[in-house]
């Protein structure tokens, strides 16, 4: 839960004991739970009233989605292991282009000159 082990949870309550007292600590723990409901149900009308607003198209808009790590997770990441496993094969690469033989140039020779290239 929360990645706390055994000792972490026992420490907590060791410590809202001796805060709160063993009087006061189940009253405590009921207003906890109470506001962790209540944010709950205010999270969830707010991710339901914005899928509403946004319509149809986004029907699977996800807010978690906006959190740069989830965002490149699932966009640049999901995909690798598709791409990586399996090899590309790649095609011969053929021309139909077939250069004319060009005569070399002697030495002190000037190359011909083509006034509109330039």
């Amino acid at each position: 839960m929360f990645g706390l082990g055994w000792m972490e949870i026992c420490a907590l309550v060791v410590i809202a004991l001796l805060v709160f007292g063993p009087d006061k600590l189940p009253q405590a723990a009921s207003q906890a739970g109470k506001t962790l409901r209540n944010l709950r149900r205010m999270a969830n009308s707010a991710r339901d009233d914005l899928r509403a607003g946004l319509g149809p198209e986004f029907s699977n808009f996800d807010p978690s989605d906006l959190n740069p790590k989830n965002f490149v997770r699932k966009h640049l990441l999901e995909d690798e292991d598709d791409w990586v496993n399996k090899p590309q094969q790649l095609e011969p690469v053929t021309t139909s282009y077939d250069p004319e033989p060009v005569d070399e140039l002697g030495y002190g020779e000037l190359p011909p000159y083509d006034a509109e290239a330039t």
